[in-house]
Formats: structure tokens, C-alpha cells, sequence
């Protein structure tokens, strides 16, 4: 039987994180969960401590301060290789990613290598969004997949399933993006490796609590890195 990993980065989410690890588990029984927290100032690792205490299914590592996204997930996977799981999730912890799409994942990586949820794949999927926001992620995406040449709708989405053996190619050390910077850079580093990439729609919906992690540092990060990575490429660097 395969073992399954949901790697979920936190901070401040004290009040949605109890009833994301319940619905996950309602969903798919057998599935571990891993809370990477950055020291919530609400004290979100606290209460993963107090779940796990009962629940061998749930492990967390509390880091010392706000590392940021992408090197919340590269811990979560490094975990996930030294301890043999076979297919791995990312999940945001705010309830825009929906715990009852688990099984399409599941089904989809039986021969694909890296599933990606896509807002934009065949239209799109977007729930109680602000439109400029909604405008500008779009326009993200497709000066991502014009610039880097990678077959992706929605190269920045953060929901996704990994197989191990992607995450153990990709030499996770010299990863270098956060933010949504980081899920373009994994996605184009699966692809030029040649794993096989799949999307699968999702219906993405805005946090129902809690505040948006979304800046501009970030958003220019991604700009930046799309050309990076385009050079990289053409250099033969990646």
C-alpha cells in the first residue's frame, strides 16, 4: 500500500488547522499529515502538538521563526524522502485547497509524476477573489507559460502531488525561490528533468479565515524568477 504524505506550511493558523486535518482524514483515513509551522504567534503548533500527542498520522516541525513558503515545503519533503512516502502533497492550510479532491490526485499520479491542481485548466475556477487579483494571477500564468516554454496553465497553484522520486532528483538544497516563485520553479525543474506532468482542474476558494500571505516582495519574485529560470535553461545551469 502506498504511504501518503500532506505536507501543510503554517502561520497564524490557528483557527482553520484543527478542521483541515479532521476533513483531510475524512477523506482519505490512512493519510499522515505534516504541519510545518514558522512559530505562529497564535500558537498554530501548539495545537498540531496537541493532535499528534493521540494520532501517529500526524507529525509537525516547528521552526523558529517566519522562514517563508518555499523552505516550509523543502523541509516538508526532505521529511517525506527520509521517512519512505510514496506520494506527496502540498496543501495550504486556509481551505482554498478542498481536502475531497484528494482522490482525483490520487487517481491522476497512478502514471503521471507531478499533479498539478489548475484554477485555469479548461476555464477557470476561481472563488470570491478580488478581480484585479484574479486578473493578475491569470496574466501570471501566462507570461509563465510564454516565457518558459513549460505546457502549465497554472504554474503558480499550490496544490499539488509529487511522487518521491521527483523530489529526490531535484536536488532540493539549491532550490532558491519562496513565495509563488518557488511552485513555478519546481514545476519547471519536474518538467526539464523530464517527469511527466499532468493538471487536473480544481475549484479554488478564497480563505474562509485569517489573512492572505500575498505581497509584493513576492510578486516580484516570481517576475524575476521566470527569466532566471528561462536563462538557467538555456545555459544548461538547471
Amino acid at each position: 500500500m502506498k504511504r501518503i504524505l500532506v505536507i501543510i506550511p503554517t502561520y497564524n493558523e490557528a483557527d482553520n488547522i484543527r478542521q483541515l486535518v479532521a476533513e483531510i482524514h475524512a477523506v482519505y483515513d490512512s493519510i499522515h499529515i505534516l504541519v510545518v509551522d514558522d512559530n505562529s504567534p497564535d500558537k498554530t503548533w501548539e495545537l498540531v502538538e496537541e493532535m499528534k500527542a493521540g494520532d501517529s498520522r500526524i507529525h509537525l516541525i516547528r521552526r523558529e521563526g517566519k522562514l517563508g513558503l518555499g523552505t516550509a515545503y523543502v523541509a516538508g519533503f526532505k521529511f517525506a524522502i527520509e521517512n519512505g512516502y510514496d506520494f506527496i502533497f502540498q496543501m495550504d492550510a486556509d481551505f482554498s485547497h478542498n481536502p475531497k479532491s484528494i482522490p482525483k490526485f490520487l487517481q491522476a499520479i497512478k502514471d503521471k509524476d507531478l499533479v498539478i491542481g489548475s484554477r485555469y485548466k479548461n476555464g477557470v475556477r476561481v472563488v470570491n477573489w478580488p478581480i484585479k487579483r484574479l486578473i493578475l494571477s491569470f496574466l501570471a500564468n501566462v507570461y509563465t507559460r510564454v516565457t518558459t516554454g513549460m505546457p502549465v496553465a497554472d504554474a503558480t497553484g499550490g496544490y499539488k502531488c509529487f511522487r518521491r522520486e521527483v523530489l529526490a532528483a531535484l536536488e532540493l538544497d539549491k532550490i532558491r525561490s519562496n513565495g509563488y516563485a518557488f511552485q513555478i520553479e519546481m514545476n519547471f525543474k519536474t518538467y526539464k528533468k523530464g517527469f511527466r506532468l499532468t493538471e487536473i482542474p480544481i475549484i479554488f476558494e478564497d480563505r474562509r479565515v485569517g489573512i492572505s500571505k500575498m505581497s509584493k516582495r513576492i510578486i516580484i519574485e516570481a517576475i524575476f524568477t521566470v527569466w532566471s529560470l528561462r536563462l538557467r535553461s538555456l545555459l544548461r545551469m538547471l
